[in-house]
C-alpha cells in the first residue's frame, strides 16, 4: 500500500513523540527507582545506627554480652526500640505502644521467648522468603558478634554475604552488626509508591501521545501544502500551462524548490516560444522558394513562359537553394539535438584552415575582394608551408565551420573590401580563430543575435544575398561541440569579427 507524503509526515512526527515520551517514562521511572533505593539505603544506615546505639547502651550497662545472649527478649527489644512484648505497653515518647505490624507475621511464637532455648535467629519466615512482596525490613536481617567473632544472635552460613557496621563503646571496639542483603526497597509503601506513579506514568505518557496525535496531524497538513502547490504547479506545466508559478515564500528547501520550478517554467516558455518563431519561420524560408518555383512553372504551363533551356535552368538554380536550405535545416537540427557524428582524432588545424582558404580564393577574387591569411604561429602571413596546429576534433565538421564563415563574408562584405583570417594561440593552451572582414558592419546592439537560427539584419544582410540565417547557428553548435566558445565584435575594418577559441587538450580522449 503507498502511503501519502501527508501521512507519512504524520506518521513520522507521532513515532518521533512516541520514543521521546517513552524514553522519558522510562528515564523518569528509573530515576524514581533509584531515587527510591538511596533514600531505603539511607534509612536503613540510620536504623543500623540507632539500633547500634542501643546495643551499646546495654553493653556498657550489663559490661558485657552475657545478659543479651541469655534473653531474646532483651535482643528483640534492642532491635525494636521497646521492652518486648509491647502489647499493653506505652512505649517511649515518639515510639507508639504496639509492635510494628511485620513483627507477628515474621516473628510468629518468638515473640513470647524468655530465654535463649531454642530461639533461631534471622527467624525462618525470613529467610524463605514470606512476605516477599516487601521484603523483610532491616531489623530482621540483623545479626550481632562479639569482638571476638563469635555470633550472638545469627547464623554462620549466612555471615558470607553480609555488609558489617562496627560497634564501639568509648572507642573501644565491642562487636559488629552484620546485615544480611536484601530488596533494594524493602518498605510496602515504598513500593506501593513505585506501582502507583509508574502506573501514573503511563497515563500521562497515553495523554500525552494522544495530544501529540492531535498536533501532528494539523502540523503534517501545513507542512504538506506548499508540496501539494508544487504538484499542482508541475501538472499545470505538464499540460503544456507554461504560465504556472509556485508562489514563493521563506527560504527553506521548498522555497527553493519552488524557484527551481519556477525557473524550469521560464525556461519552457522560452523554449515553447522559440520553437513557434522556429517553426513559423522555417514555413516562411520555405514558401517562399517553393511559391516561386510554382509561379514559374504555372507560367510555362499557361504558355506565359516558353519552356526553354534557360528557364530550366533557373528553376534548376532555385531547386539548389531549396535544397541546400533543407540541408542546413537539417543539419542544424541534428547539431542541436548532439546527433551529429563527431569523428575525432589529431588533426592539424592550420593545414585546414589554410585548405579552406585557399579553395575560396577564387570566388573572393571575382567578388572583388581580398581575402588573408594572418597565421601567427608560423610568424608571418600567408606562408607556404603553416607550422602544424595539433588539436583533437572532427576535421569534417572543422572545416564545414570554416566554410560557413568564409561564406557568410564572401556573401555580405561590399566590393572593394576583404577579409582577414587569424589564427593565434594564447598561454593557457587553446587556439585562437579571427574572421575581420570590412564593411558594411552589424550594429553593437544586434551582435548577440548573429547566431540565432533564421536571424537576418535586415539592413546589411538580406535573404536575397544568398543566406537563410543558418550557417552561424551551424558554425556555433560546432564550435560548442568540439569544447570552444564564438563570439560576435564590431571589426576595426568596419565589418563584423567572429572570433573562436578552441582548446588545444579538448578530449575525445574524455
Amino acid at each position: 500500500m503507498s502511503l501519502s507524503i501527508h501521512t507519512k509526515v504524520f506518521l513520522t512526527l507521532l513515532l518521533a513523540c512516541v520514543l521521546v515520551l517513552s524514553g522519558t517514562q522510562a528515564f523518569v521511572h528509573w530515576s524514581l527507582q533509584r531515587g527510591l533505593v538511596e533514600l531505603a539505603e539511607a534509612r536503613e544506615q540510620a536504623r543500623v545506627e540507632v539500633i547500634g546505639e542501643r546495643l551499646a547502651e546495654i553493653y556498657a550497662r550489663e559490661e558485657s554480652w552475657a545478659p543479651l545472649r541469655a534473653s531474646p527478649r532483651l535482643w528483640l527489644g534492642a532491635l525494636l526500640g521497646r521492652d518486648w512484648p509491647a502489647e499493653g505497653r506505652r512505649g517511649r515518647p515518639g515510639e507508639g505502644s504496639r509492635s510494628p505490624p511485620w513483627v507477628r507475621r515474621f516473628l510468629g511464637p518468638h515473640h513470647q521467648a524468655e530465654s535463649g532455648d531454642g530461639f533461631v535467629w534471622p527467624p525462618s519466615p525470613t529467610l524463605r522468603g514470606d512476605g516477599r512482596d516487601q521484603g523483610a525490613p532491616i531489623e530482621l536481617r540483623l545479626m550481632l558478634i562479639d569482638a571476638q567473632g563469635a555470633l550472638i544472635y545469627g547464623r554462620p552460613e549466612l555471615l558470607p554475604d553480609t555488609r558489617r557496621f562496627p560497634l564501639n563503646l568509648d572507642g573501644t571496639p565491642i562487636g559488629e552488626l552484620a546485615v544480611i542483603a536484601g530488596p533494594p526497597v524493602a518498605e510496602l509503601a515504598d513500593l506501593h509508591f513505585v506501582e502507583r506513579q509508574g502506573g501514573r506514568l503511563w497515563l500521562i505518557v497515553a495523554a500525552m501521545l494522544a495530544l501529540a496525535a492531535a498536533l501532528a496531524y494539523p502540523l503534517s497538513s501545513r507542512l504538506i501544502r506548499p508540496v501539494k502547490e508544487l504538484q499542482r504547479t508541475a501538472r499545470r506545466l505538464a499540460a503544456g500551462d507554461y504560465d504556472a508559478r509556485v508562489a514563493i515564500g521563506g527560504g527553506d528547501e521548498i522555497a527553493r524548490l519552488g524557484r527551481d520550478i519556477n525557473a524550469l517554467a521560464d525556461a519552457l516558455g522560452r523554449n515553447d516560444r522559440a520553437r513557434r518563431h522556429w517553426v513559423a519561420d522555417i514555413s516562411h524560408e520555405l514558401r517562399t522558394p517553393i511559391a516561386l518555383l510554382r509561379a514559374h512553372l504555372e507560367a510555362m504551363q499557361d504558355g506565359v513562359r516558353p519552356l526553354e533551356r534557360a528557364e530550366v535552368d533557373r528553376l534548376h538554380g532555385d531547386v539548389l537553394r531549396l535544397s541546400r536550405l533543407v540541408e542546413d535545416l537539417n543539419d542544424l537540427a541534428t547539431t542541436d539535438l548532439g546527433a551529429l557524428a563527431y569523428r575525432m582524432q589529431e588533426i592539424d588545424l592550420a593545414e585546414i584552415l589554410c585548405e579552406d582558404i585557399d579553395s575560396f580564393r577564387t570566388r573572393f577574387a571575382a567578388a572583388g575582394l581580398d581575402l588573408v591569411f594572418d597565421n601567427r604561429l608560423a610568424g608571418r602571413r600567408d606562408p607556404a608551408q603553416a607550422e602544424a596546429a595539433p588539436l583533437y576534433a572532427d576535421a569534417g565538421r572543422i572545416s564545414q565551420l570554416f566554410g560557413n564563415l568564409l561564406q557568410n563574408s564572401l556573401s555580405y562584405t561590399d566590393p572593394g573590401g576583404g577579409l582577414t583570417v587569424t589564427l593565434d594561440a594564447d598561454p593557457v593552451g587553446s587556439y585562437r580563430i579571427t574572421f575581420e572582414d570590412t564593411a558594411p558592419g552589424v550594429p553593437t546592439e544586434e551582435l548577440p543575435r548573429l547566431f540565432d537560427r533564421l536571424y537576418r539584419v535586415d539592413a546589411s544582410r538580406s535573404r536575397h544575398t544568398g543566406g537563410a540565417g543558418l550557417g552561424l547557428a551551424i558554425a556555433r553548435n560546432v564550435v560548442l561541440a568540439h569544447g570552444g566558445t564564438i563570439e560576435a565584435r564590431p571589426a576595426a575594418a568596419g565589418g563584423c569579427a567572429i572570433r573562436i577559441e578552441l582548446p588545444a587538450d579538448r578530449g575525445g580522449r574524455n
